[in-house]
């Protein structure tokens, strides 16, 4: 490869980048200044975050993670996805923002190698967003165990609601029982904990929301602040929650179970069929080849 060559990589790698840069800027939606003020969020972020720790004046690395953290307003998606993983010891957003930095430049490299063109660097943005993907797919399966025992848990909550108690009491009743704590009991014992060190019941219920980014985790959260603001019966209101979880969850079952016959064409047609005619097909093939043919 001729310094020409590498010139022109630059180039493209450069173009392509500045081009994604303008794109995403224009298409971003512009943040309110009075949002800015009133984000107790923001504010908090700032003393907290894994990203504090970024030194730009010192690590050029640094200062192209900042460059990306601002150009692409990172940081609060970042955090999210973060927190809904579970809040994991790594990667913390900081490692993940330099996964898709690492990424964005790593993916076009192998192309270029592999195919000799230089056409590949426009897979920059794909390889940025690349480590999302594996990301986004813990969390769904992490959202997935919490809704798997999800409405057994309400209806134990509504039980024990019903028999006089509270419903913090309630979901201590059920994390003291289980044997092994689920994700969902988890993320219940957190608030119990973050309501003991001060935080209001309001305040620990939306952060529960947030950490597990399920709508029925969200919807449960919204019924039982309504219930805390005007008085209302709890128990009749977690019971028809639970009916219509389960009426959800029965009529995605029998959506899945329509679709299973359309995806399993694929296996069939190129795994399954191909099989079954090799076994038909393979004694008289050697036949005729032993045979040279002759009929």
């Amino acid at each position: 490869m001729d310094w020409l060559s590498i010139g022109l990589m630059i180039f493209l790698g450069l173009g392509t980048f500045g081009t994604f840069v303008t794109v995403f800027t224009l298409l971003a939606p512009k943040q309110d200044e009075r949002e800015q003020i009133v984000d107790v969020t923001a504010r908090r972020f700032k003393s907290s975050s894994s990203f504090s720790r970024l030194q730009p004046e010192n690590k050029w690395t640094d200062r192209l993670a900042v460059f990306c953290l601002n150009t692409f307003q990172l940081e609060r998606p970042l955090e999210e996805m973060h927190l809904q993983m579970g809040s994991p010891i790594y990667p913390q957003p900081v490692n993940i923002l330099y996964w898709k930095i690492v990424w964005a430049f790593l993916l076009p490299a192998i192309f270029i190698l592999l195919f000799r063109s230089m056409g590949f660097i426009l897979l920059m943005p794909l390889g940025f967003y690349l480590p999302d993907v594996h990301y986004k797919s813990k969390i769904q399966k992490r959202q997935a165990e919490i809704l798997g025992n999800f409405s057994t848990t309400v209806d134990l909550a509504a039980l024990i609601i019903e028999s006089g108690l509270d419903y913090l009491t309630a979901f201590e009743r059920i994390i003291s029982v289980a044997k092994v704590k689920t994700v969902l009991e988890e993320e219940l014992d957190k608030t119990i904990n973050e309501i003991r060190l001060g935080y209001s019941r309001r305040e620990a219920l939306e952060r529960l929301a947030n950490r597990t980014g399920v709508q029925e985790v969200r919807s449960l959260v919204g019924l039982i602040i309504q219930s805390d603001e005007l008085g209302t019966s709890l128990v009749d209101l977690l019971r028809n929650f639970s009916t219509d979880l389960r009426s959800r969850r029965m009529s995605l079952a029998e959506k899945a179970a329509a679709q299973a016959s359309t995806k399993m064409l694929f296996p069939l047609f190129f795994f399954i069929f191909p099989t079954i005619f090799i076994l038909i097909l393979s004694p008289m093939l050697k036949g005729l080849f032993s045979q040279g043919f002759s009929f």
